[in-house]
């Protein structure tokens, strides 16, 4: 790892999980305490499930946290692959069961057609955002910037004035909603959140030099307008 990388190791996925949910709970404490309310931004796929039941139980004001999703799948919320489904099933339980949720996902017939109605959704959530917690794929995407899309070099212009980006991976299944590179970066704290031997033999790629749409988690890795914490365990 880069000296400069703040990179917290554990023994395994639980103890990663209740260490950073300890974390992000006090982040979110803190943001209460000074603003009345919080905003956490949180990712999908396997990864985060342990995370989630950990957070779940962790005693704050959860009336006053807002939850939104890095990206979404274009499927029903009800769906296997959904990420808002994901999210109801294993944070909004227990003590977290009074968050409020913003998903990206509505109505319209392609993510094309709903990017208004989502970046409306959006503009309502207060930002900065307090915490944002992203995942990695072991081709070096974070939310859905994936390499080789087309719509990628938009969804990561800092100067897009965009919230949300309609995107389609090149393989992956569904189009997808995502949360564009400057607002993931409008937050107070960044947090990478990858476990396995893989994944870390992909941060270190990523950390290496080459093109960040190659590795577009290296545009999260490089920049320093925001602080940013990786998570792992083996």
């Amino acid at each position: 790892m880069k000296p400069t990388l703040n990179f917290h190791s554990f023994a395994d996925a639980d103890e990663l999980a209740e260490h950073l949910a300890a974390r992000v709970a006090d982040l979110l404490r803190q943001a209460i305490k000074a603003r009345g309310r919080a905003t956490l931004v949180v990712s999908g796929g396997s990864t985060p499930k342990p995370l989630f039941r950990a957070l779940a139980h962790q005693a704050l004001d959860w009336g006053r946290v807002t939850v939104t999703l890095a990206d979404e799948r274009w499927v029903d919320t009800t769906a296997p692959d959904s990420n808002e489904g994901l999210l109801r099933r294993y944070l909004l339980r227990d003590q977290a069961g009074a968050a409020k949720v913003v998903g990206l996902k509505n109505k319209a017939a392609t993510a094309k057609e709903g990017e208004k109605e989502c970046a409306q959704r959006l503009a309502g959530l207060p930002r900065p955002f307090d915490v944002v917690i992203l995942g990695m794929g072991g081709d070096g995407h974070t939310a859905s910037f994936f390499p080789g899309a087309r719509r990628l070099p938009e969804a990561l212009d800092m100067k897009s004035g965009r919230d949300c980006l309609a995107i389609s991976p090149p393989e992956a299944p569904h189009e997808r909603m995502t949360l564009t590179l400057p607002v993931l970066l409008d937050s107070r704290q960044i947090i990478l959140h990858i476990t396995g031997p893989a994944k870390k033999k992909v941060l270190e790629q990523a950390l290496a030099d080459g093109p960040a749409t190659a590795m577009p988690i290296r545009t999260i890795l490089r920049q320093q307008q925001t602080p940013l914490s990786v998570y792992w365990a083996p």
